[in-house]
């Protein structure tokens, strides 16, 4: 079972994902979104065939959101994979389970 967790922007702040050691997902989003509902068997997918090895925080996103504005956030659900607070890919939308496992793949 992959490792999800979910915060606000207000618990979770730029400085804290920028100082992460290791691979680490952000997603952007809500639950209310029919985009977000929609990849979330893509994501789910993804994280299983990667046996939990990365952490994957879901970030309650919205407008004048500090976190998702700091990092580009303009559609749901934006992934962002970085590797030591550093953007190593990003997905927005992601319409399959094959671009989530690459884009892991590049995070290791």
């Amino acid at each position: 079972m992959p490792y999800v967790a979910r915060f606000t922007p207000e618990t979770l702040t730029r400085a804290q994902v920028d100082a992460t050691a290791g691979p680490l997902v952000l997603e952007f989003g809500t639950d209310w979104c029919g985009w977000c509902r929609g990849a979330q068997p893509h994501i789910r997918t993804a994280f299983d065939e990667a046996g939990g090895a990365v952490p994957h925080l879901k970030i309650e996103d919205g407008p004048g959101r500090r976190l998702g504005r700091g990092f580009g956030v303009k559609l749901w659900p934006t992934l962002v994979f970085l590797r030591h607070g550093v953007e190593m890919a990003r997905l927005v939308r992601p319409d399959s389970a094959a671009a989530v496992a690459a884009a892991l793949r590049r995070i290791g």
